[in-house]
């Protein structure tokens, strides 16, 4: 079977990654991972000592890319709602908090990142990360703002109100929303980045 043809993974922190661009087409590419050459491959964010060009989608699925490259397509640091427990030697030995260094895994390992205008920040809800649904501005969430969990702390924590989205908050603009849904309750949480 070919790439072509394969189907695409799950991914369950950023289950539509077509429609987000996570993974790009019109070429065919040589995955740094598998050797495999790919006509879907991914070239976003990945935190590593190693220059990366492209991978797979089933590269990162599987946790091949992570693995063999050292490395994240989330930084751990941006998780919220992670605190880590440490052993005497400074390693990670858990989370103190709901979320698991399971979910951590899934997520900084396995799962495509976005792209942000400064560093990507990966939301939580119901003591598990969210869902990566998309790039939105004003115009997106308008007739959505009864179903988010707490926009405005989604605000406050960007230094907004509710009330000033209409007025900033642009999809490709220098006010770029990042739209979270929870995978449990479905509420939608919203990040906000500047240029």
């Amino acid at each position: 079977m070919t790439d072509a043809i394969r189907p695409l993974p799950l991914f369950k922190y950023h289950p539509h990654p077509l429609e987000t661009g996570a993974f790009e087409t019109g070429k065919t590419v040589k995955c740094d991972c598998c050797q495999q050459a790919t006509p879907l491959y991914y070239s976003g964010p990945f935190y590593s000592v190693e220059n990366i060009n492209a991978f797979c989608p089933w590269c990162i699925a599987s946790g091949a890319a992570a693995q063999k490259f050292n490395g994240v397509f989330q930084d751990d640091a941006s998780l919220e709602g992670v605190d880590y427990a440490f052993n005497e030697k400074g390693e990670a030995q858990g989370t103190t908090g709901a979320i698991t260094l399971e979910q951590v895994a899934e997520l900084v390992e396995r799962t495509p990142g976005y792209r942000g205008w400064q560093q990507e920040h990966w939301l939580a809800h119901c003591d598990d990360f969210c869902a990566f649904v998309g790039y939105v501005g004003w115009k997106e969430i308008k007739d959505r703002l009864s179903e988010f969990a707490n926009l405005e702390s989604d605000c406050a924590d960007s230094g907004l109100q509710t009330e000033d989205l209409e007025k900033v908050l642009f999809n490709n603009g220098s006010c770029q929303g990042y739209l979270f849904q929870c995978l449990h309750c479905a509420k939608y949480r919203l990040h906000i980045d500047f240029d």
